[in-house]
């Protein structure tokens, strides 16, 4: 089976897709324009999506002040620390920066919503570009 896509209930999907397609390069695939405002968003392979909706608006986890361990939305990034700061310039806050011996680098950070986000270099790569079948 493959993944298609992961969804979350958040408190103004409209503006976050906004954000994630200017700052994160993702690529509207689906939006509703009225409540509940059902957005897909895919990432640059064009094979995963997460959809990000406001439904019921009182049912919103507390992605602030949740541990971002949690819930977090994982990218590749090819430079963390680049994309940090860029982000930080954005409006994005960070929550950990993280060197480890294999050379893998992960930064997490924060969304103007409070919705944690990570940005990862991996030493070793744990996905290959390779067609998913």
């Amino acid at each position: 089976m493959k993944l298609e896509h992961f969804a979350l209930n958040v408190e103004d999907p409209t503006a976050m897709a906004d954000w994630y397609v200017q700052h994160l390069g993702l690529k509207i695939v689906k939006q509703l324009k009225d409540a509940p405002y059902m957005t897909f968003m895919a990432d640059d392979s064009g094979r995963v999506m997460i959809e990000i909706y406001n439904n019921p608006p009182d049912e919103v986890l507390p992605f602030r002040t949740m541990n971002p361990l949690l819930v977090h939305l994982a990218f590749v990034s090819e430079n963390p620390s680049a994309d940090k700061e860029r982000l930080q310039a954005a409006g994005a806050s960070v929550e950990s920066d993280q060197q480890f011996e294999d050379g893998t680098h992960l930064v997490m950070m924060r969304d103007p919503w409070g919705l944690a986000i990570q940005f990862c270099k991996r030493g070793v790569p744990m996905l290959t570009d390779k067609e998913i079948q």
